[in-house]
């Protein structure tokens, strides 16, 4: 278990060697590359999947560790219901099982888990494994660990959208009230800090349908490493590289 306690997060800080105020609040990470990294080794693509499910509780505690607001993981898109069932079935299997196991790490580093994506088309176990960590996460302080699980963005602002159109059709809302706010707090998101971080493994340069509102501001960054492979020393070079650079939100660098 690591030490989340303010201080111990402090020294954990430091000890990435940055400014403390460029180091990232929000990461969020498209884990890729789980697939190859089993062909590679002759191997069914459930066991990449499995090699990368053992990556998901270092990352998770090494990010509570450095005190994040919010870490959000890609594990299954709602294209991803394309392929092969007993692909799938693995998965979900996977996802059950994590919840089971890493319901005690949840609670020990006082994380907030959330759920982003569709519930329909999900297993009961999954649901229910899910609503339990949810629940017993819920009065939590610390970081937010955001699983999108059968997510898609595009799905996500379609039903947000929708949302947001039956209370203007049943008066509640004034169609001018609506800002970039409000749009905000009706996705799955809401509450949750923007990314000003993206991290995809594998070296695809794409972003997949994945928090197409929330990264309008977020740095990439981009490693060939597959994410069974990926080591919290990544993570670390990851973050430094953004650390690293000027943000100017649209406007003028203070490095000029």
């Amino acid at each position: 278990m690591a030490d989340v306690s303010p201080e111990a997060i402090a020294a954990a800080r430091k000890g990435l060697g940055v400014d403390e105020d460029r180091i990232p609040r929000s990461v969020a990470i498209i884990m890729d590359g789980n697939g190859r990294w089993a062909r590679r080794r002759d191997l069914p693509r459930p066991a990449g999947h499995e090699a990368g499910a053992k990556v998901v509780p270092k990352i998770v505690t090494e990010a509570a560790r450095l005190g994040l607001d919010a870490l959000t993981l890609y594990s299954f898109s709602v294209e991803n219901w394309n392929r092969p069932a007993d692909e799938v079935n693995a998965l979900m299997h996977l996802y059950a099982d994590y919840l089971v196991r890493e319901r005690p790490t949840v609670m020990a580093h006082n994380i907030r888990v959330k759920h982003l994506g569709r519930r329909q088309g999900l297993p009961g176990s999954v649901l229910r494994e899910l609503d339990e960590t949810v629940t017993a996460s819920s009065k939590n302080s610390g970081m937010y660990l955001c699983l999108a699980l059968n997510y898609g963005s595009r799905a996500e602002m379609t039903d947000a959208v929708r949302r947001i159109a039956g209370r203007v059709a049943a008066g509640e809302l004034a169609a001018d009230a609506i800002d970039a706010k409000l749009i905000g707090d009706s996705l799955d998101t809401s509450g949750v800090p923007d990314p000003d971080l993206v991290i995809r493994t594998s070296g695809e340069l794409r972003v997949s349908n994945f928090l197409l509102w929330q990264i309008s501001y977020a740095e990439f960054y981009v490693t060939d490493v597959y994410w069974p492979d990926f080591t919290v020393q990544e993570f670390h070079r990851a973050i430094r590289d953004c650390a690293a650079r000027s943000r100017r939100f649209g406007g003028l660098s203070d490095r000029k």
